[in-house]
């Protein structure tokens, strides 16, 4: 089957964008055993939470604390279903679309295809966060049954540990899905650089793995979170509006 619906400079960008988020999430996957990241020490203060959770009598705070980041990662997967509907509007609408934009001074577009493939890899992007989403509701459903089944004071150490291990490896992973389906959201904008032309694509694609990366591995927020369950190593922090 011919390629030659898209410029070989487009496949170039596809491709690059490709391994940005793959290579990305592999390499985010390997440095969460080896240093500290917004994931693993998420997991830490989430230990921290649940231990302190099993010696209150009253749990409601912290019920009320997980339906947050439920309702939280709910509002993006209900938000993501309107997108997409958005999307496959617009691609069932692709030559008024054309019609609109072409008279743009700035954006490129080679052919039907190469709009068509564009909206497409949009679609892709946000069916993936999606799913993201609702796996990432899923398990912060199952953690709730485990909140209401947490064991009391009167248990052994024994229990307590095995409750506080596979409940916050639960809440990791869902906390992860959260992570992927945002991750999805924020190629996406770097596809958008792909309407312009695919220069900017490819820029935009290295620029989002450089914001995921200081986000995630360098930045103040990973600090402060690293201070809370690092007591005895401190590391400074900028002043607030920094």
């Amino acid at each position: 089957m011919s390629l030659s619906f898209l410029p070989f400079l487009d496949w170039i960008a596809l491709v690059w964008f490709l391994i940005c988020w793959v290579g990305y999430t592999q390499y985010a996957r390997i440095q969460h055993s080896k240093r500290p990241t917004i994931a693993n020490q998420l997991a830490a203060n989430r230990e921290q939470w649940i231990e302190k959770m099993l010696k209150r009598d009253v749990k409601i705070s912290d019920m009320t604390g997980l339906g947050i980041l439920q309702r939280n990662v709910t509002f993006f997967a209900s938000t993501t279903i309107f997108i997409i509907a958005g999307l496959l509007t617009v691609l069932g609408s692709t030559q008024q679309a054309i019609n609109l934009l072409s008279a743009l001074p700035w954006i490129e577009i080679a052919s039907r295809a190469a709009w068509e493939v564009k909206i497409i890899l949009l679609v892709v992007c946000f069916a993936y966060a999606f799913f993201k989403f609702t796996w990432s509701m899923r398990q912060y459903n199952f953690a709730v049954v485990l909140f209401g089944a947490a064991p009391d004071q009167s248990c052994d150490k024994e229990e307590h540990k095995l409750f506080i291990k596979h409940t916050n490896w639960l809440l990791s992973r869902a906390s992860n899905s959260f992570n992927y389906g945002l991750r999805a959201y924020t190629f996406a904008i770097a596809v958008l650089g792909w309407f312009f032309n695919s220069w900017i694509f490819i820029l935009c694609s290295s620029i989002v793995v450089l914001v995921l990366y200081r986000r995630e591995c360098r930045s103040a927020t990973l600090d402060a979170l690293y201070n809370a369950s690092h007591h005895s190593n401190e590391k400074p922090l900028p002043d607030y509006w920094g």
